[in-house]
């Protein structure tokens, strides 16, 4: 297995510092980040397998693309709630929030208490990480029934009237995932967002916007019937 001090000098190795200005201008906080991309993360992951240990000691660096490799090699199961409620607590950018969320928080047993635990906190990278959840297990959990997403609706429902752009952006995503399930979601989520689209809030009526044309897509209605 390799240490964390030869993963931590390839990093360094295949960074690429001149992407750190575009990445910016997409809002990513570019701060102790060494610019290595998503594709290049993928292969290191790869070739250094799942190590707990391993995670950890990447995550501990600061570095934001050592922490997205962290939740790539980490091993699901043996990700406790504290790990979890540490690392969300670090977050600082929307990136690493969804990179961890998608590549190992939704795969843990823990993942659909903690979608309720932090929906209800006010931090803002925490609370997306709530919603880019969602989004998460409605795209990867297969074993989930309907009953699971529909009983989150409420919870969405609750986190639309947040105006900050990456809660209120995270809630649209984890909406319209949860209406490309399947038909019946679908009409769930669509019924969802009239709701919101009869709502005083600004945020909540955009939601409602990006969530009705995204579902009403060619795409989507391609994937619905496939």
């Amino acid at each position: 297995m390799a240490t964390p001090d030869e993963v931590m000098e390839h990093l360094r190795a295949v960074a690429r510092p001149d992407q750190l200005a575009g990445m910016a201008r997409y809002g990513m906080n570019t701060t102790n980040r060494l610019g290595v991309t998503v594709a290049e993360l993928r292969r290191i992951a790869k070739k250094t397998g799942n190590d707990h240990e391993l995670a950890l000691a990447l995550w501990r660096t600061g570095v934001a693309d050592a922490r997205i490799l962290a939740s790539m090699v980490d091993e699901p199961q043996a990700v406790t709630p504290e790990q979890m409620d540490a690392w969300v607590a670090d977050f600082d950018s929307w990136d690493v929030c969804d990179q961890v969320c998608m590549n190992l928080f939704d795969k843990t047993p823990l993942a659909w208490q903690k979608v309720r635990e932090w929906a209800g906190r006010d931090e803002e990278f925490v609370k997306r990480a709530a919603f880019a959840l969602i989004a998460a297990l409605a795209w990867h959990d297969k074993q989930a029934d309907d009953a699971a997403f529909s009983a989150l609706l409420p919870v969405i429902v609750a986190g639309a009237a947040d105006e900050r752009n990456y809660v209120k952006k995270a809630v649209s995503w984890a909406l319209r995932h949860i209406g490309k399930r399947n038909a019946a979601l679908y009409e769930a989520a669509l019924g969802t967002a009239q709701e919101l689209a009869a709502s005083d809030s600004r945020p909540a009526r955009w939601i409602a916007r990006e969530t009705v044309k995204d579902l009403n897509s060619a795409a989507a209605q391609r994937r619905r019937r496939g």
